[in-house]
């Protein structure tokens, strides 16, 4: 099993909440598998853009010892991975539907480049 190297320093919950669903990776993973709901490794990556493999890897093993993400391995041949969130992953969508309803009303988007899962969202970027 994955391990950190580094044990996490959280004094507080903010910082717990924080690490859990912030960075660049993790909030779009996560709103990625909240409208897909399944998806093998390969169909996740191409849903991500510009995110290399070992980040994609290391992200959602990350994901995945937070107990946000699932992952089942089927024993198959080829061998099948499928990835979807947890009861826990599923509880952080609203909040970070929040994050993007503030963040709406202050980021103007340039709405060429958004992502498919962000145009989905219940906040609607072209009311501003």
């Amino acid at each position: 099993m994955y391990k950190l190297k580094l044990d996490k320093d959280i004094r507080c919950p903010l910082e717990y909440g924080l690490d859990i669903f912030g960075g660049k990776w993790k909030s779009r993973i996560i709103c990625v598998l909240a409208e897909k709901e399944v998806l093998r490794y390969s169909a996740l990556r191409k849903q991500m853009t510009n995110i290399t493999d070992a980040v994609l890897a290391m992200t959602l093993k990350e994901l995945i010892i937070d107990g946000i993400i699932q992952r089942q391995q089927f024993d198959e041949i080829p061998p099948r991975v499928e990835y979807c969130l947890s009861d826990k992953g599923k509880s952080v969508v609203p909040i970070l539907q929040s994050i993007c309803k503030w963040s709406g009303a202050y980021h103007i988007e340039d709405s060429e480049h958004i992502l498919s899962q962000c145009q989905k969202c219940d906040y609607n970027f072209k009311s501003m």
